[in-house]
């Protein structure tokens, strides 16, 4: 345990000895980060080697997965403004990116959002996981990943073996492929918000330092308000991001550090009204625009695990830091053996301040003030102020290979592994409850009489019923070997997995929620803390084959089972679980999938059948104030495909799903929330001499805000276009819009409290309209 706060975890170095990758992978990760050809840019790039959520590097068309990769210089043209929103135009991947630069929810073919973040999909960067776990309540990983110009693809792996080539990742794998300097030269871009305040300058360079060393270098610096208006600065900060990769005969070892440092604002839901079961607005609130921290909002008093008050900005929303260094060593050790050894250390922190509906005007059975009758509407906001006292980690993982000749063309690749980790989930919860006047912009806080102020109307153990009066501090330990074997006879791939992952949990929780004299808080009472001890354990596997028809034809089908436990904040409420009486819940995934890849002159196509089966053990929502246990089944089709003539390209895919609730009692047949029938994104572009044209256009059909499938999320698309003009070889100028028809798209809603008696719904929406523009020198 720690003695303070912000205290790093560490690992022995003897783990970064071990076992390791494939023979294949060594050419994989050597020519991961290759300048694409013209005709790489214009397709799937189905000859492209994958590198994530396999254990043989390969690619595309030989792998039985389906997978996609994004390329630096289609990520760049989107003006793409957060993780989420790179991931917006891949087939079957439900990336929410509504809350900003972090906070997204995501997920795959229909596994349930249950919960925020990504419960059944990790993030990865270079191939290790950014969070131990992918659903920590105001933790999430996208939070702490940033793409930058030292990014060089995205690979993302929906399914396939994804369940045994990584903890807690049944659904998929997203992994943030950094450059490593094959590529000399570089670039200095500055991106000015053209009807928002925001100015970010972005670098990278790279190349060789000597024959066998070479470095890559890159990061960015911003300021502005975000993509909401405000009229204090909400933007600040950056990140600086280097490696080192020295070569050898065989193999090679690469040194590499970052340091992320930066403030975002954070959008939540803001309060709407319903006419039946649609959502309306209310007037002055835009659910596009409305953002209610302003300097009516200048502090946020709370106290820290230590029961010190503690004056906090909430313009700073998002603050997150992540300093991290790792190694990666890569060589043939002798008698046919690869080694493939990847270690990192990170130490994380911030603090997530958000502003959340909560209830319509205080009333005296509510929270114990009276109603405010005043001219002027008002709704209680729950300010959630949490601060991230230590999500630091530190992950290791070595795999040794080796490809056995058994003759007639024939050969028997043998992979063994062990992957170890360490995860810190330390967190303070205080959350204050104010009045807020209901309106989209300038909104000022009220005390219970009408009248400005700026202080809270109460305090955390009031807010909820005193509920998030809380710390945790828990440290979780993680290890799992893993085995796989890939049989290669002719056009035949066959490929079969085993995982089996174990994980303990020690530390403690503790909530404060007695007010003293007054209704002030306390400070805590350490002899309320309840000790979290536990230990539990699960095995995935993953069984696959492909098939070559030719070289322009390829099918596959796998079957994978994988699991996936919900992040300790979530799940330690119940005193049994925490320490160690009653098991601790695993959420279950089961895939049945199968497909076929073609191409032909310029059309590629990727298709995939799946069908997954979701059973979930457990988990409670924080906003709903609820435990889920809930299965769920989807069946249904992706598609992704490209084609290409002259200046003309289209890329684009569509996801076909069938979910729905398989739990016996009420919501039973419903279809679970946030999950549309169909999904689909379209990307045409054009060259035309010097200028590129295009646009990112995202859809989805309506759902259902709720598991009662009462409430409606309407049918949206959304543009995205962008226009590119290359005025020099080196210096391009770059035009960019998000929401360019200004969409009203709704991501998420919800009921607060009774809707008869308190009436409130909420609901969060994409931003609206903004545009950017960069000027970039290459060199």
């Amino acid at each position: 345990m720690k003695t303070a706060p912000f205290a790093p975890r560490r690992h022995p170095l003897s783990l970064l000895i071990g076992l390791a990758l494939s023979a294949s992978a060594v050419q994989a990760q050597s020519t991961a980060d290759a300048p694409e050809t013209k005709e790489e840019k214009a397709s799937l790039q189905l000859d492209k080697v994958v590198v994530t959520g396999t254990t043989t590097g390969r690619s595309k068309m030989l792998q039985s997965v389906s997978v996609s990769t994004l390329s630096a210089d289609s990520i760049a043209k989107t003006g793409a403004a957060s993780a989420a929103e790179v991931l917006r135009s891949v087939p079957g991947l439900r990336a929410e990116s509504s809350g900003g630069e972090g906070n997204a929810n995501m997920t795959v073919r229909g596994a349930p959002i249950s919960a925020g973040g990504s419960r059944y999909l990790q993030l990865q960067e270079d191939g290790l996981p950014i969070l131990l776990v992918g659903d920590v309540s105001f933790a999430t990983a996208d939070q702490f990943l940033r793409a930058d110009g030292m990014t060089e693809s995205v690979q993302v792996v929906r399914g396939g073996s994804a369940s045994t080539t990584a903890t807690n990742s049944p659904a998929g794998i997203v992994n943030f492929l950094s450059k490593t300097g094959r590529q000399q030269g570089g670039s200095v871009g500055l991106t000015m918000g053209l009807d928002h305040r925001q100015t970010r300058l972005d670098f990278d360079a790279g190349g060789k330092i000597t024959d066998s060393l070479r470095y890559q270098v890159g990061g960015y610096h911003r300021v502005g308000e975000g993509a909401r208006p405000s009229d204090v600065s909400l933007e600040n900060g950056g990140q600086l991001r280097l490696n080192l990769t020295q070569s050898f005969q065989g193999g090679y070892v690469r040194f590499s550090a970052k340091s992320l440092d930066d403030s975002t604002p954070t959008y939540l839901p803001v309060p709407v009204r319903l006419s039946g079961n649609n959502i309306q607005q209310i007037a002055g609130i835009d659910p596009r625009t409305a953002f209610f921290i302003n300097s009516n909002f200048a502090q946020d008093r709370v106290f820290d695990r230590n029961g010190n008050a503690v004056l906090t900005n909430p313009g700073d929303g998002l603050s997150v830091k992540n300093k991290s260094f790792g190694v990666e060593v890569q060589a043939d050790v002798g008698q046919g053996f690869t080694l493939n050894q990847k270690f990192r250390t990170s130490d994380i922190s911030g603090r997530f301040i958000g502003a959340f509906p909560a209830g319509s005007a205080p009333t005296a059975a509510g929270n114990g003030a009276d109603r405010y009758t005043g001219s002027t509407p008002v709704f209680s906001m729950h300010v959630f102020n949490t601060s991230l006292d230590d999500m630091g980690n530190t992950f290791s993982e070595t795999r040794l290979a080796k490809v056995v000749d058994l003759g007639g063309g024939a050969k028997l690749t043998t992979t063994g592994g062990l992957f170890w980790g360490q995860q810190s989930v330390a967190q303070t919860w205080y959350w204050n409850r104010y009045n807020v006047e209901l309106k989209g912009e300038g909104a000022r806080l009220l005390d219970n009489a009408g009248n400005p102020t700026s202080l809270p109307v109460g305090n955390a153990t009031t807010t909820w019923g005193g509920c998030c009066v809380r710390a945790i501090d828990v440290d979780l330990t993680a290890k799992a070997p893993f085995l796989a074997l890939t049989y290669d006879a002719g056009p035949m791939s066959i490929d079969a997995s085993v995982r089996r992952d174990s994980q303990r949990a020690t530390g403690w929780q503790q909530f404060d929620n007695t007010p003293g004299a007054g209704g002030a808080f306390t400070g805590w009472d350490q002899a309320g803390r309840t000790k979290v001890n536990y230990r539990t354990s699960s095995t995935s596997y993953s069984v696959g084959g492909n098939y070559a028809v030719d070289k322009d034809l390829a099918t596959f089908a796998r079957y994978s089972k994988g699991s996936s436990w919900a992040s300790p904040d979530r799940v330690i409420w119940d005193g049994a679980v925490a320490g160690g009486t009653q098991a601790y819940p695993i959420n279950e995934l089961k895939q049945l999938e199968a497909g076929v890849k073609l191409r032909s002159g310029d059309w590629n196509g990727f298709f995939t059948l799946f069908d997954a089966k979701t059973k979930e053990d457990g988990g409670f929502e924080v906003t709903t104030r609820s435990y889920l246990k809930d299965s769920y089944r989807s069946r249904g089709l992706e598609a992704e495909v490209s084609w290409s003539s002259g200046p003309f390209t289209v890329t684009g895919g569509a996801t076909w799903t069938h979910a729905r609730i398989t739990t016996p009692g009420a919501t039973n047949g419903k279809t679970p929330r946030r999950q549309a029938t169909l999904v689909y994104q379209i990307n045409p572009s054009v060259a035309m001499g010097a200028w590129d044209f295009g646009a990112a256009i995202v859809g989805t059909t309506k759902s259902y805000a709720q598991n009662d499938n009462q409430v409606v999320l309407p049918a949206y698309f959304v543009v995205n276009p962008y226009a590119n003009w290359q005025i020099t070889p080196q210096l391009s100028l770059s035009l960019s819009l998000n929401n360019a028809f200004n969409k009203l798209a709704y991501t998420e809603a919800e009921g607060q409290g009774n809707l008869v008696d308190n009436p409130l719904y909420i609901a969060r929406a994409l931003n609206g309209r903004t545009a950017k523009a960069t000027l970039k020198y290459s060199f």
